[in-house]
């Protein structure tokens, strides 16, 4: 997989291609300090991956990304931690904030193999065969999968594809995040942000920024935090809630 970074700061450009080196399978082409440069290679190149820094003079992280090509995966990377929510709304595969060690790096990056593999393995047929009472069918990688709407944890949107994350595995559908909504039962299962839907009965426990479901944080979106607690939280908790 091949992959740029671009951020403004030489410090954290740096940092990157120190932790690139202990990941043989990733190629770095080019490092920028500009998104506006970046936006110039990747017309004449193709790139799998970019590390992405969102507050930086000229052309931001958020809008940048808004322009790049559909399947190239986007790890943002940011000091400010007010902005991983908007990362998550342009759906990025994940956001790092500085300063972040090797392992916190190395995670991203399985992370975006995961998403990479799934991505190639897609099947871009019709995708949902028929829904029933409390499963429906779903093609994935050339076969129609069987799936209970209890099973599942969450949902992740991803350009063209959406993720559903069950608790034993993650299957990858050629669908936009709105047409999977429509196929869900709308009692069980908000959509908390532009990328994430959840199924209520699988959370946890949750804060104003994050649901919490098994070892998994799903953000909220800014444009969503007053739904959903209008809708699951006021109805669902006992006691102040301030």
């Amino acid at each position: 997989m091949n992959c740029i970074v671009v951020d403004d700061e030489p410090l954290a450009r740096g940092a990157i291609q120190l932790y690139l080196r202990a990941n043989p399978d990733l190629q770095l082409l080019k490092s920028f300090g500009s998104a506006d440069v970046a936006a110039e290679f990747l017309r004449t190149n193709e790139v799998d991956l970019i590390f992405l820094d969102i507050r930086m003079p000229g052309l931001n992280g958020i809008d940048f990304s808004k322009t790049v090509p559909k399947n190239t995966l986007i790890i943002f990377t940011t000091a400010y931690a007010e902005y991983a929510l908007d990362g998550f709304e342009v759906e990025a595969i994940d956001y790092l904030l500085k300063p972040f060690n090797q392992e916190r790096f190395n995670k991203a990056i399985h992370k975006a193999f995961d998403y990479s593999a799934l991505l190639k393995s897609a099947d871009r047929n019709h995708t949902v065969e028929s829904t029933f009472d409390d499963y429906f069918f779903v093609k994935a990688d050339r076969k129609f999968v069987k799936l209970y709407f209890k099973d599942i944890l969450f949902i992740e949107g991803l350009k063209d594809y959406v993720v559903l994350n069950t608790s034993g595995d993650r299957i990858i559908t050629a669908m936009n995040i709105k047409t999977i909504h429509d196929q869900l039962p709308q009692e069980n299962f908000i959509r908390i942000s532009k990328s994430n839907i959840i199924n209520i009965q699988q959370v946890d426990s949750f804060n104003t920024h994050v649901v919490f479901i098994g070892d998994n944080e799903v953000p909220i979106g800014n444009a969503y935090r007053t739904y959903f607690f209008e809708e699951f939280v006021a109805k669902k908790t006992i006691g102040r809630q301030s």
